[in-house]
């Protein structure tokens, strides 16, 4: 299918005329995109549907202390329990860096002795 495109003349008291015959498609893209359209081999795959994700605790019921962890963050709620928590935690670290100067330690020790405290807590189940 050949297209014809000639100039478009206008002159006065006439119409606008022209001697284009075709399609838009195959006079500028290519006869064959049509074709090369209708039979594409790529598939654009949905996005898969996942759950909404849920904030949750990983140490929810480990360690010995856990339960008693749940049950008090049950009795007085969780706002009023994270900012206990909170100050415990900031009490604790206090505690260790005071150690630290005492004894001579320097910022690394006293970082590693503030995460091994951390890792002790998840392991008792103070962070339940």
């Amino acid at each position: 299918m050949a297209s014809v495109v000639t100039a478009t003349t206008l002159s006065k008291g006439s119409t606008l005329s022209s001697s284009f015959h075709g399609s838009w498609g195959t006079s500028f893209i290519g006869e064959d995109h049509s074709l090369l359209a209708s039979k594409s081999r790529f598939r654009v795959a949905a996005r898969p549907i996942r759950p909404a994700t849920v904030m949750k605790n990983v140490n929810e019921g480990k360690g010995i202390f856990a339960p008693l962890v749940i049950v008090t963050r049950n009795i007085i709620g969780k706002k009023r329990f994270n900012q206990l928590r909170g100050k415990a935690i900031a009490l604790h670290s206090q505690v260790i860096t005071e150690f630290c100067k005492s004894i001579g330690a320097d910022g690394k020790q006293r970082q590693g002795l503030i995460r091994l405290a951390k890792k002790n807590g998840e392991w008792l189940g103070f962070l339940a």
